[in-house]
């Protein structure tokens, strides 16, 4: 695809050397669109914390950005979205060029939302009935109320339904189900260049798709990923209503927990709260026990006090019992 205009790739590991480098380049050659992923926001967010004085006394600005877009594969991660554009503002960076995208091997780009579109709808889900795979709207503030983005509209052709994985019927418009893509731009297939696969990789089925119920002859991939589609009372600069598409979680690292689905990401936050010194944690299941790791940055004499936090707190908001509890250092976990 030949775009016809200047492009800069940067490579990951410089910003992981010097998180700065990306920052430096958007004020450098004044660049209008920028993208970038979750991990790269949450580097630069960390490490440039403390040096936003000295970047701005430097004269970096940031005001020539017109679209930040974040590219990924996952729900979007409201707290860092607000804690980066609140960050960057002292340096000229407008929140609302700040947008989500939800892209996937079987479709690239889904959904995105641009700088004139309306600003993004976030709706208030009740987190038992999501474990259920129901969808039932709550007000904000309600007890176990969790608060989920819009990844963005659907593209123009980009036509999405909602179904059930096992069964493979269309969903109802109150379950949770797997977002199938129909368009023009889907992948037809995938190759892997790791292990023993080395060629034509993966299940290629979930590229051809079909719906058991409903209309069967139309044919759709398989993001592997759980969500929803809602019609939003934002109108977009066409002047009608759109359909945001919202991304609860990837299907394969979902935890079965008593014939219940939990999402890592969601025990995994209620952890990270329980502690300041916690900087990253992970979840999942092993032999039906709910295992966790935390990373933590104090003092190891202190690191058997998070045991009764952490395990209370999943406790109560969760209703689940910690089978493993691991507390490593920080960068223990790739």
């Amino acid at each position: 695809i030949y775009a016809g205009h200047h492009s800069i790739l940067i490579d990951p590991t410089e910003i992981e050397l010097n998180p700065s480098v990306w920052m430096s380049i958007i004020n450098q050659y004044k660049i209008r669109d920028t993208f970038c992923s979750y991990s790269v926001m949450e580097l630069c967010t960390k490490g440039l914390s403390s040096s936003i004085v000295d970047l701005k006394n430097r004269g970096l600005n940031l005001s020539c950005v017109r679209t930040c877009a974040v590219v990924a594969e996952e729900r979007p991660r409201l707290h860092l979205l607000n804690s980066f554009s609140k960050l960057f503002q002292t340096l000229g960076l407008n929140p609302r060029s700040v947008s989500t995208t939800f892209g996937c091997r079987v479709n690239v780009a889904i959904c995105l939302r641009g700088a004139s579109d309306p600003d993004p709808s976030p709706v208030y889900v009740d987190q038992r009935a999501l474990r259920n795979d129901r969808v039932t709207l709550v007000e904000k503030g309600s007890p176990h109320s969790l608060c989920l983005l819009e990844s963005g509209k659907l593209l123009p052709g980009v036509k999405v339904v909602i179904a059930n994985p096992e069964s493979k019927g269309q969903c109802a418009d109150a379950h949770l189900g797997e977002l199938w893509v129909q368009c023009s731009h889907n992948s037809s297939g995938c190759y892997t260049i790791y292990g023993d696969e080395n060629g034509l990789g993966g299940d290629q089925s979930q590229y051809y798709a079909r719906l058991a119920t409903g209309d069967t002859r139309q044919v759709y991939a398989r993001t592997g990923y759980l969500g929803f589609v809602r019609r939003t009372d934002s109108i977009a600069a066409d002047g009608k209503n759109h359909d945001a598409v919202y991304i609860v979680g990837a299907l394969d690292e979902t935890l079965l927990i008593r014939g219940m689905r939990y999402h890592p990401i969601d025990i995994e936050n209620t952890v990270m709260r329980t502690h300041k010194k916690i900087c990253e944690c992970a979840c999942f299941t092993w032999t039906n026990l709910l295992v966790v790791v935390v990373e933590y940055d104090g003092l190891e004499s202190q690191s058997l006090d998070l045991v009764p936090l952490i395990t209370s707190s999943i406790l109560e908001e969760h209703y689940i019992i910690v089978g493993v509890l691991v507390i490593v250092d920080p960068g223990i976990v790739p």
